[in-house]
């Protein structure tokens, strides 16, 4: 085929405005570095597109498929502000996830103790703040 038109084209696709987003994804496609499926012979990628569609050596579904997804937006992650980062764990927040073998995970977790009443709690706070008033 020396030259396509879109009266060939139309015969594959019926739908001039789908065949002509389905031929501009092609061409994208093709700018981004797919193989071609025919011969270029000089021409330009919106016209290989269309020689392609032709010629039927792309399947439209998949074309289809490359646009729905090239028009989908995902929403862009926001930004994470400074008094978010406060609400994650200091562990995460400086040095990130990372790996701690059983040993590690053990040291950093609390001891369980046996319960303390109230008034023993109050008396333990009132020594530790009275010992940093003395620092």
């Amino acid at each position: 085929m020396a030259r396509v038109t879109v009266e060939d084209c139309v015969q594959k696709i019926p739908n001039r405005f789908e065949l002509v987003l389905l031929a501009a994804q092609r061409a994208r496609n093709l700018s981004r570095g797919e193989e071609l499926t025919i011969d270029r012979d000089d021409d330009k990628n919106p016209v290989v597109a269309l020689r392609e569609i032709a010629e039927e050596t792309v399947t439209v579904a998949k074309l289809e498929q490359d646009l729905i997804k090239s028009l989908s937006r995902a929403p862009e992650p926001e930004p994470a502000d400074e008094e978010v980062l406060d609400l994650i764990p200091t562990d995460q927040n400086i040095f990130g996830l990372q790996d701690v073998s059983a040993e590690e995970e053990a040291q950093m977790l609390p001891v369980e103790s046996e319960e303390i009443s109230p008034e023993d709690m109050a008396a333990e706070i009132e020594a530790e703040l009275a010992g940093r008033n003395r620092r």
